[in-house]
C-alpha cells in the first residue's frame, strides 16, 4: 500500500509494517493506524507514520538498544487489550524526540505491540524510575571541524 508522508512523499509500505492502536497515542486519540518505516538498513530508529495524516510521524526505537536493563511492569489488562496473555510475542518501542542537540526517549510512555497481530497500546507507567525525556545520546555538532596543527 502507498501512503503519503510529509517527509518522504508517497512510499510503498508492506502490509506487515502497519500497526493499529485502537485507543490512539497520547495526544492523538483519533490517529490509530500507523506504518513502521525503517530509517536505514542497520538503523536503530524507525518512523511511525500516521497512515491518514502525512504530517504526523514519530521517531521510535527499541529502548533496549540504548538501555539494556530497561524493564517495565506490564499489567495483565494491558496485555489482554492487545490480545496477549503474557509478554511473549510482544515488542516495546519508545518515542524519541530531539531536544536541542540531544536525543531523548519517553521511557514513561512506552508502546507495547503484539507482534503477531500488530495491535498496540501506549502505556503510562506510574513508577518514577523513568522519565519522559531520558537522554539517549548527544548529536554530533554540524559544521564543526577539528583543527590540526
Amino acid at each position: 500500500m502507498v501512503i503519503e508522508t510529509s517527509r518522504f512523499g508517497g512510499i510503498e509500505v508492506d502490509d506487515q509494517r502497519f500497526l493499529n492502536f485502537p485507543r490512539g497515542i497520547l495526544g492523538f486519540p483519533d490517529d490509530r493506524e500507523f506504518a513502521l518505516i525503517q530509517t536505514g538498513e542497520n538503523s536503530a530508529f524507525y518512523w511511525m507514520q500516521a497512515v491518514h495524516r502525512p504530517e504526523l510521524a514519530f521517531v521510535v526505537c527499541d529502548p533496549r538498544m540504548f538501555l539494556p536493563d530497561y524493564q517495565i511492569a506490564i499489567k495483565p489488562e494491558d496485555l489482554t487489550q492487545i490480545g496477549l496473555s503474557d509478554t511473549v510475542g510482544s515488542q516495546v518501542f519508545v518515542i524519541v524526540n530531539k531536544v536541542g542537540e540531544t536525543l531523548t526517549a519517553n521511557l514513561q510512555g512506552p508502546l507495547l505491540i503484539n507482534v503477531a497481530t500488530r495491535v498496540g497500546k501506549q502505556l503510562v507507567l506510574s513508577e518514577k524510575k523513568y522519565t519522559t525525556r531520558h537522554e539517549l545520546m548527544k548529536l554530533p555538532q554540524r559544521g564543526v571541524m577539528a583543527r590540526t596543527a
